[in-house]
């Protein structure tokens, strides 16, 4: 190059002649400098490109990303939603006249908090049940009446009619109290306990009525009607009781079919053939 181009040379002076020192970037190095710049500008737009797709895939706007918007009322959420970490909201609703559905691979749970933190309400429904665990659990209908509800003294059914469905009825370990049992238009009703006595009291009385139908009562022991201030009333056009035992005949060639109803010290019943006057006394040896 001519020497004129090269305004920063410096120059010494020596016993040969001046001497010039070139100042830049020559060669392999200036080659290595251009690489690496437009290595960086290669990356840079790469950078830029990327992060351009990026928001157009996830479809970032001024409202929002892909399916959260951002509005007035708080955030919107439109599509399926999965939230990999605990959700704090203070409310949480579907669009109206849209289902919200709550899915998840194992179960959910809902649980209210005190301000110390410290669970008071519970409801978890998993693979294997529905649990909910609280100090008082109601059913309520829209009006407000109450058609359920338990908590540790008591179950309380609030309907006008308890219906248990089941084929094998319905069964109470220990006793139960209510007001009126029956059973549905044109169905049996049976009280029955396999293993055990069957046990029915009332401080005013029981009524037993079957107005469309029979009634049975029957007992492997001994069947026990009892009334301590009242009395036993039976009513009906016809009274039988079948199977009694009898007492010996007063007179071996008699024939009649009148029998006398005889009562033991005991409560026991047995039949005597009628006389001219009462033949229970002779009998007696039935009461043993």
């Amino acid at each position: 190059m001519p020497q004129e181009q090269y305004p920063h040379r410096s120059t010494m002076q020596t016993s040969e002649g001046p001497q010039v020192y070139k100042v830049g970037i020559y060669g392999w190095r200036k080659r290595c400098l251009y690489f690496f710049v437009l290595l960086l500008m290669i990356l840079i737009l790469v950078n830029l490109a990327m992060t351009i797709w990026i928001l157009k895939v996830m479809n970032f706007t001024i409202d929002g990303m892909g399916n959260l918007r951002i509005t007035e009322k708080g955030l919107k959420l439109e599509g399926d939603s999965e939230f990999l970490k605990p959700l704090y909201a203070k409310e949480i609703r579907s669009r109206p006249g849209n289902p919200l559905y709550f899915q998840s691979a194992r179960n959910v749970t809902v649980n209210i908090l005190n301000d110390k933190t410290k669970v008071l309400t519970r409801l978890v429904t998993g693979p294997q049940a529905v649990e909910a665990h609280s100090q008082k659990f109601e059913v309520k209908t829209l009006s407000g009446k109450l058609l359920f509800s338990a908590d540790d003294n008591e179950v309380v059914v609030g309907a006008e009619r308890l219906r248990v469905l089941g084929a094998e009825g319905t069964v109470f370990p220990k006793s139960i109290e209510t007001p009126n049992v029956r059973a549905d238009p044109f169905k049996e009703l049976r009280l029955e306990s396999p293993t055990r006595a069957l046990v029915m009291e009332a401080p005013k009385g029981i009524e037993i009525n079957a107005e469309a139908g029979s009634l049975k009562a029957t007992c492997r022991t001994e069947l026990r009607l009892e009334s301590k201030d009242g009395e036993i009333t039976l009513n009906s056009a016809k009274i039988k009781l079948p199977n009694l035992p009898q007492g010996s005949s007063s007179s071996a060639g008699s024939r009649q079919k009148i029998y006398e109803l005889c009562v033991c010290p005991n409560g026991r019943l047995f039949l005597s053939q009628a006389g001219g006057s009462s033949t229970c006394q002779i009998n007696t040896s039935v009461c043993l």
